[in-house]
């Protein structure tokens, strides 16, 4: 390349360089992925709009097609090869064995909620007397506490398995040891080389696990002990394995993968497809029931289980019984499942209810401390009376609105916060959160990138505020200046066919670490738009050559894109978002997700 030749990855697309949302538009492709697009497409004979989408999440073309048709068989590793798997399978084929009861304790969110029962559901298959317990949120917060333990094993608990947690819950597991209880852990979090004393701690994150499965959710990591249990006991000859079946319960481990929101590669991936399949059948009563309360129209896809079901599930976790939502899942009886539904989906508006008005504080705090988030860093919002379990959610809405990291905190009347946090792309929330408490601004935090939660006293607030500001101020302002959207290419309204949809489809699921993709709709003129609903906009785009396009524009209305959209009727703009199909009383009909957009040039 001459020294004078352009970049094509730098030259904006569209020659968008400031969008409305203050983004630079860019190809996801440098000139090394559109060979590799290229090559895809000339290759395998697959249209080159979907090479581009496989190319630009690092498909090679010798993976292609197998990426296309993911099966568990080539996926799948054999479990033994994570560290303490097999000494936690042989475990419970004693139990079963035995007719041990069996104590499972999970997290209260829905991968806890699904890890529970589907290790419930496998050990009620060889009629084991098992009992989840989920421990309050609010009152006992994450994951095993000594009291909890006792209070099991004084009701007969002869095993303890703990599920998406106890990695890190010494002094619970300390109090089974010294009742000579053992406990067997599966989990994913993050854990040093301090372990637990317990009789097989499963995750595939610690230090001595040379498995490769870090990216797995609980019930990713639940599943391949199962499968491992499965094998001892056919080796055994076990006869109780005859009609066991656990491909049918793969809707779980999907529905867990997506809403805990784990990279969705190699055997998640494979999970979700499958799991997908499973839950179209509708064979488990308790998410089927979801499925009714949701309103769920067409075949079920990750987003309804990360955004229809994963919300009603946590709802019993954030405000209401957290145990609700494993209940729900092992479930037979259609009339019980019915009935739990019906709780959930009532907290779940509860929750709505709440969350809504905290955002309105919570928006009008950061307004009025910070205008529009111009010139702070990190927006720090706090309140009494706010729901402690509503806080993330509260965050996260903040981060979307002002594009900065985010914190909502939940005071109590003793003046001792919970807060939660979400952060943007390129700044390591979690980090800042420790340097906090090691400079013993907070009671107690931590994280990860992403995310982080805390602990303050009222009186160190403002101090807590200055510390973010200054430990974060020049990092994310270079951030939020140099914002690119990353598009994979343009598609006009008669390009937005069924049959696209269908292949895109077929190169999903989407999500954490397999994006879904973006595309532009160049200089297309905006036919009719109105607001709808909580206030979406609703648009219709009109290419040059007459074909329509549907798009909405979730939560926009009093934001500078929802502006441009509702002020441009008649007018041609370039957008972008996420192409998908949208169900309505039976017909598939095509919709752009509108994230951005542009005045054409």
């Amino acid at each position: 390349m001459s020294d004078n030749a352009v970049d094509p990855v730098q030259r904006a697309f569209l020659g968008v360089d400031k969008s409305v949302l203050n983004h630079r538009w860019v190809a996801r492709l440098d000139q090394a992925g559109q060979n590799r697009a290229m090559a895809i497409a000339q290759k395998h004979g697959i249209p080159d709009l979907i090479a581009r989408v496989l190319a630009g999440r690092g498909v090679s073309v010798e993976e292609a097609l197998e990426f296309l048709q993911p099966s568990i068989r080539s996926l799948m590793p054999d479990p033994s090869v994570l560290t303490d798997c097999a000494k936690a399978a042989e475990r419970l084929v004693a139990a079963i064995r035995h007719g041990e009861k069996v104590a499972i304790f999970g997290d209260y969110d829905v991968d806890g909620a699904a890890s529970s029962a589907l290790m419930f559901r496998f050990l009620h298959h060889f009629g084991l007397r098992a009992e989840i317990y989920i421990p309050d949120r609010i009152f006992e917060g994450y994951g095993p506490n000594p009291t909890a333990i006792n209070q099991l094993i004084d009701q007969g608990a002869n095993l303890i398995v703990t599920v998406d947690c106890g990695s890190t819950s010494h002094d619970a597991l300390v109090a089974a040891a010294d009742r000579k209880i053992d406990v067997v852990v599966i989990d994913h979090h993050q854990v040093t080389h301090d372990l637990p004393v317990c009789h097989a701690l499963v995750n595939p994150n610690r230090e001595d696990d040379l498995s490769g499965q870090g990216h797995l959710c609980a019930a990713g990591v639940v599943f391949l002990v199962l499968v491992a249990t499965l094998r001892r006991l056919r080796e055994i000859g076990h006869k109780g394995i005859l009609g066991l079946d656990l491909l049918k319960w793969l809707d779980l481990v999907a529905l867990a993968t997506v809403c805990d929101v784990v990279p969705l590669k190699g055997l998640n991936r494979a999970y979700v497809v499958k799991g997908l399949v499973a839950a179209r059948h509708q064979g488990n009563a308790g998410l089927a029931a979801l499925f009714r309360k949701a309103g769920l129209a067409g075949p079920v896809t990750p987003y309804h289980f990360g955004f229809l079901i994963g919300p009603r599930i946590n709802a019993g976790g954030r405000i209401g019984d957290a145990a609700l939502g494993s209940r729900l899942l092992t479930l037979e009886d259609a009339a019980e499942a019915e009935d739990i539904a019906g709780q959930l989906d009532a907290l779940n508006r509860d929750r709505q209810t709440m969350e809504a008005a905290m955002l309105a504080e919570a928006e009008a705090e950061a307004l009025a401390e910070y205008g529009n988030g111009e010139g702070a860093s990190v927006i720090v919002t706090a309140r009494e009376k706010w729901h402690p379990g509503i806080v993330g959610l509260i965050a996260a809405r903040l981060k979307e609105r002002f594009r900065r990291p985010a914190f909502a905190i939940a005071f109590d009347p003793n003046g001792r916060g919970t807060g939660s946090g979400r952060s943007i792309n390129g700044f390591d929330m979690g980090r800042m959160v420790r340097a906090a408490v090691e400079e013993g601004l907070l009671l107690k935090g931590g994280g990860h990138a992403m995310a982080a939660g805390l602990t303050v006293e009222r009186a160190k607030l403002g101090s807590l505020r200055s510390f973010f500001e200054e430990r974060a101020g020049k990092t994310v302002a270079s951030l939020v200046a140099n914002e690119t959207l990353k598009i994979d290419g343009a598609i006009g309204a008669s390009g937005a066919t069924t049959d696209l949809i269908d292949k895109l489809e077929a190169a999903g699921p989407y999500g954490s670490g397999h994006s879904q993709p973006v595309f532009a709709v160049p200089a297309h003129r905006v036919r009719d738009v109105r607001t709808v609903g909580e206030k979406h906009v609703k648009v219709t785009l009109e290419g040059m050559d007459g074909a329509r396009l549907d798009g909405i524009a979730f939560r926009s209305a009093d934001t500078p894109l929802g502006s441009l959209l509702l002020s441009a009727r008649g007018a041609a703009v370039h957008v972008a978002g996420t192409i998908g199909a949208e169900h309505y009383q039976g017909t598939r009909r095509i919709q752009i997700r509108i994230s951005d957009a542009s005045p054409t040039i």
